[in-house]
């Protein structure tokens, strides 16, 4: 054991008093199993640290915080913990900032380090950024890749290789994903619609044939 260990405590070195053991943090690395300093003078040092390092004072609630409840800094609102994000990274369980607030802040660093959430999303998800979105969008004619309509907004990648294959409506990218990705259920849907739907067939120029399909059955006369 230390010699700073007494039988009934520990000294202290910054504030120099014997103290109980349970006045220490736990530390596995040190020979004692104790901290070095104190609680409460660990507390001052680590604040004095983050002052230095810019960080600021901790804010508290001016009220009391009941059960089943938490403190919001940034709105300095006490609300239920159902309007905190859950985390395992805290003690609590739950982040620092309320919902909106948790929101806000991720908004303004997304602006901030990739100059907008659009950006960051791209980035993220697809690898690209917004120029190459518009350039992609300016290749297809500012049209959707698939069906032609204007203004398409969503990009469609191979799940696979995560391979930008392009810029789809919101319609044609989610068809695709509910077909999933497969060339042989589309050309089966192609199929099936061939099938059940009637034909406009051009048979002279002007005159159409109007073919009924080859299965199915008609509606009720109650529907």
């Amino acid at each position: 054991m230390s010699d700073s260990l007494g039988s009934g405590g520990k000294v202290c070195p910054q504030c120099r008093r014997t103290l109980p053991f349970s006045e220490f943090h736990s530390n596995v690395r040190r020979s004692d199993g104790l901290a070095f300093y104190c609680k409460s003078c660990a507390n001052v040092r680590s604040e004095q640290s983050r002052r230095k390092r810019g960080v600021q004072e901790r804010r508290q609630s001016t009220e009391p915080v009941p059960p089943g409840s938490k403190w919001c800094p940034d709105c300095d609102t006490i609300k239920p913990l159902a309007e905190f994000a859950q985390t395992k990274s805290k003690a609590s369980g739950y982040h620092s900032y309320c919902l909106p607030c948790h929101n806000a802040r991720g908004i303004e660093t997304n602006i901030r380090l990739h100059g907008s959430s659009r950006e960051y999303h791209l980035r993220r998800r697809y690898g690209i950024g917004q120029a190459e979105f518009d350039e992609l969008v300016a290749e297809q004619g500012g049209v959707c890749a698939i069906c032609g309509g204007p203004d398409p907004q969503h990009v469609d990648h191979d799940h696979r290789t995560g391979w930008v294959r392009g810029i789809l409506c919101f319609n044609c990218n989610g068809g695709l994903g509910q077909f999933r990705d497969s060339p042989e259920f589309l050309a089966g849907a192609i199929t099936y619609l061939k099938g059940t739907t009637w034909q406009r067939t051009l048979i002279h120029p002007g005159v159409y044939r109007i073919s009924s399909p080859m299965r199915g059955r008609p509606p009720s006369r109650s529907s």
